[in-house]
């Protein structure tokens, strides 16, 4: 409900209808809206393995791949939902304009997780990128890259945007990639010619060799 409708506008009445339960059961376990909020931020974060990143990799062996496969998951849940759904954890820190240290702690948490999953792959990935690029930094580039396509595709009510900012995603990806596939393309030509270094030749044709 705080995905659909944001963490501000939700009522407790909103909630309490959602749920169909009554004021006092909601308040024994969740003495705040904030309670609940920390409590579906710790069961985003707990699920985000089987919830999110298996379905999206199911079948896709190529580390670079899922992390495209991932960012597909967005795409489909932004059409099937016309637009509605994009992203639940950039939505509630998008909203919080007022300090909020333990929400944003655990938004946090959950954009680490996610950033360290995708980062795995990358290293996994590592023989096909250049060495100077850090697994990290770039799982952060392709949190943003996400989310700002989300926001736009939101705004838009249209995937082209989304669908623009992951092909320019894809094309740096496949840059990146070239120069690490050039040189082991040159690899078996360079060990060939030390395998066969040229015979040295005389000087002058017909020389005796000393015996």
């Amino acid at each position: 409900m705080f995905a659909e409708k944001g963490y501000g506008t939700t009522s407790v009445a909103d909630i309490l209808k959602a749920a169909g339960v009554h004021s006092g059961s909601l308040y024994h376990l969740f003495p705040t809206k904030q309670a609940l909020l920390l409590a579906v931020l710790d069961e985003y974060l707990e699920g985000i393995g089987p919830m999110l990143l298996e379905p999206a990799w199911a079948g896709v062996d190529d580390p670079v791949e899922r992390v495209f496969a991932l960012l597909a998951i967005y795409r489909h849940f932004l059409v099937e939902t016309d637009f509605f759904f994009g992203c639940p954890i950039g939505s509630v820190a998008l909203e919080l304009h007022e300090p909020d240290p333990p929400v944003r702690e655990k938004l946090a948490a959950n954009f680490t997780a996610w950033k360290d999953a995708v980062a795995a792959c990358l290293t996994e990935a590592e023989s096909r990128l250049p060495g100077s690029v850090d697994a990290s930094r770039l799982a952060t580039f392709v949190l943003t890259t996400m989310e700002g396509a989300v926001v736009q595709a939101r705004t838009y009510r249209s995937v082209e945007a989304f669908d623009a900012s992951i092909e320019c995603l894809r094309d740096y990806f496949e840059r990146l990639q070239i120069p690490t596939a050039l040189r082991r393309a040159s690899r078996p030509h360079e060990q060939s010619a030390r395998r066969s270094p040229h015979k040295p030749t005389n000087a002058r044709k017909g020389r005796q060799q000393p015996r």
